[in-house]
């Protein structure tokens, strides 16, 4: 469907466990005006979350204006992608493992605290809907979507349209089990997908495997602090040619080589797109995932599939947002 070019924008908001991303685009997404983010800092909790939100989608908004996007009356709108799981037509977060919260009625809050009209989404929906709509699987009509940070999140298309599921759960990628008797998860299940390959579970898992190793690169690289292990620095350590990282990359791999495996054999997608910190490991991931999918999933699920990265590195989840907006309440994207 033709873009309609109306001298309107968009604000988009992706919530994360992290990091809080705002950023502002054009109706048809041609132009990104603005884009802003700062550390989350959940633990001071939702109202200083929100107050935080507010303030960033203000500053957007008065940049964009700076820079001939028009006033605030040209804003249609802000889209919200947050954790889930959700109760979307209601606007709720019903409960997020990485943010603490339940039941929070967050679209209305934001869009009586913004004066702006407001819809919500998954985080992870908004990533998938953003590399569909302009990034990694822009044309494609079946997609897996996988987003890795915090936590793992996920997000499926189908036959071109964001699948929600009968009650908004759909894609929930990282609490699908992959051992039924492995680590504990946040969620209150053992063995998550999220537990094994997410960015502390892969630095956790770092720690584990570095216990007795002390001439390994990843004590150099946090000064002897293990405690101060993130999963880019285990990254680091493997680009560096560390042994004890590479096996900590590569037993990621096949983690998620058997999770996206098991999502293969059962929506058969054109195209899987994985973003999130976690595409920095480069091809010392990528290869073995893809390994560890052909091993695994039927050989016509896999040839009819390409493995990617997604082309929206940080911003995904903030055009996924503005995506969903648009679908929401204008009805196309």
């Amino acid at each position: 469907m033709p873009q309609r070019k109306s001298g309107k924008f968009i604000i988009g908001v992706d919530l994360g466990g992290t990091n809080i991303v705002v950023g502002a685009l054009s109706e048809d997404g041609s132009r990104e005006y603005a884009m802003r983010s700062e550390p989350t800092r959940a633990d001071q909790g939702a109202d200083a979350v929100v107050d935080r939100m507010v303030r960033m989608i203000d500053t957007v908004i008065a940049e964009t204006s700076a820079a001939g996007g028009g006033k605030r009356e040209a804003c249609l709108g802000v889209g919200v992608g947050a954790p889930g799981p959700l109760d979307r037509e209601n606007g709720i977060v019903l409960t997020t493992p990485n943010l603490g919260w339940t039941n929070f009625p967050l679209r209305q809050v934001i869009g009586d605290r913004a004066g702006l009209q407001a819809t919500l989404d998954n985080d992870a929906n908004c990533a998938t809907f953003g590399e569909w709509w302009l990034g990694a699987a822009r044309g494609a009509k079946n997609v897996v979507g996988m987003t890795i940070g915090t936590g793992i999140g996920g997000g499926l298309i189908l036959d071109g349209r964001l699948y929600h599921g009968s009650s908004d759960v759909a894609g929930e990628i990282g609490h699908t089990t992959i051992d039924v008797t492995g680590r504990r998860c946040k969620c209150g299940n053992y063995g998550c997908l999220e537990a094994y390959a997410s960015g502390p579970s892969i630095a956790e898992r770092a720690r584990e495997a570095a216990v007795g190793e002390n001439d390994s690169l990843l004590y150099q690289l946090v000064d002897g602090d293990l405690t101060k292990l993130t999963a880019a620095t285990v990254y680091e350590a493997a680009q560096r040619g560390d042994d004890v990282a590479r096996d900590v990359v590569r037993e990621t791999a096949r983690f998620l080589g058997t999770g996206l495996a098991n999502l293969l054999n059962v929506f058969n997608p054109d195209v899987v797109v994985i973003a999130g910190g976690v595409t920095q490991a480069g091809d010392s991931l990528f290869e073995p995932l893809k390994r560890e999918v052909r091993r695994r999933a039927f050989a016509a699920a896999v040839n009819a599939c390409r493995i990617v990265p997604g082309t929206l590195p940080g911003t995904a989840g903030v055009v996924g947002a503005v995506a969903t907006f648009k679908q929401q309440q204008l009805g196309a994207v």
